[in-house]
């Protein structure tokens, strides 16, 4: 039975020919290697709220591993009724039509329409841009120009994509309602949240690569996270006996987060899957911990006497390997060894 009721002849009457590839660019605004690009920037770069990104982040990684649970749950097929033939446009733009317009895979829900309403609702909550109003505003342009341009492209039912929406806006709204019964720790439960949801898509899923880097990359960033977390407890901590509680419990969080990422790389071939995901999720634990050990103010004091002192050390040893130094140090005990001679021969004398 088609979920479709006839929306493709008018939508795609409405894009003239020569516009088929700007549609397909715009498409990319909901696209997974955008969304994770532009959630990696803002976590770098939104220093002044680092756990609102972090919430934004491990919202985005949730997201993911739904739309994948999602699709395979149902496991309905794509309209497949492209907005152009290939063949009939230039050669030159026909590599970057289908690489931007096509699509393959299970069909509902939309995942673009998922993610962006997960990636660009939350960003317009969290962020302290301009007006609350014109971020929601303009957050949903983006999520009606990318759903457009999916039924536009014949990748998706307009069911499909109204699902999406509906599915990310409900999965907002809990998240929010779970973080307000917290008043803190808010990154912790938004990445714990993403690694929930990637161990469920694994069990309903078909264990394929992304399943498995998506689990990686919720373990890493929630390790990460937690070690974020403490140097931030331990740099506000001014008695030492305050901080063996937080090094523990941060420190046992981080570790049973990373510990499968070590196992999987130490116990399975480098090429694998269990392999890969676990480097992938290394490296956004790094990725996690980077900026934040790089705009720390005590981080950068401490990082600035370590290299002082390992430079002093390193010109030091340098001073001790020279021959110059070491053929003064000889003459002066030659010339003390005399003067000491002499004066034991005049007191035995």
């Amino acid at each position: 039975m088609s979920r479709g009721i006839g929306e493709f002849g008018p939508v795609q009457d409405m894009v003239p020919e020569w516009a088929a590839v700007l549609v397909a660019l715009a498409t990319q605004l909901g696209d997974v290697w955008f969304l994770s690009l532009l959630v990696g920037i803002i976590y770098w770069v939104y220093t002044t709220k680092r756990e609102d990104a972090a919430v934004i982040m491990g919202c985005t990684f949730a997201g993911l591993a739904l739309v994948s649970a999602l699709k395979h749950v149902f496991a309905l097929p794509r309209p497949g009724q492209p907005l152009v033939p290939i063949e009939t446009l230039p050669w030159v733009i026909q590599p970057l039509y289908e690489s931007t317009a096509m699509a393959s895979g299970y069909g509902f829900p939309s995942g673009h329409a998922l993610m962006t309403t997960i990636v660009y609702g939350s960003l317009a909550h969290r962020l302290s841009i301009s007006t609350r109003r014109r971020r929601f505003v303009s957050a949903g342009l983006v999520i009606a120009a990318v759903c457009f341009s999916r039924v536009a492209l014949g990748v998706h039912y307009l069911v499909d994509v109204t699902a999406g929406v509906a599915i990310g806006a409900a999965f907002l709204f809990g998240v929010e309602r779970l973080l307000t019964r917290f008043p803190s720790d808010h990154g912790t439960i938004a990445f714990g949240l993403a690694i929930i949801i990637s161990a469920i898509n694994l069990v309903v899923g078909t264990v394929d690569a992304g399943d498995v880097s998506l689990l990686g990359a919720a373990l890493g960033t929630f390790g990460g996270w937690q070690l974020v977390v403490l140097g931030q407890r331990l740099f506000a901590i001014k008695r030492p006996s305050n901080a063996v509680r937080p090094l523990v419990w941060r420190g046992a969080l981080a570790a049973g987060a990373v510990a499968p990422l070590i196992i999987a790389l130490d116990e399975f071939r480098l090429l694998s899957l269990p392999a890969r995901g676990g480097a992938f999720g290394l490296v956004l634990a790094l990725f996690i911990t980077a900026p934040v050990l790089r705009h720390s103010e005590r981080a950068t004091r401490f990082r600035t006497a370590l290299v002082f002192w390992a430079t002093m050390a390193i010109h030091g040893l340098q001073y001790l390997l020279s021959p110059d130094p070491w053929r003064r140090a000889i003459a002066l005990s030659r010339r003390y060894s005399v003067r000491v001679h002499r004066w034991i021969r005049v007191r035995l004398g």
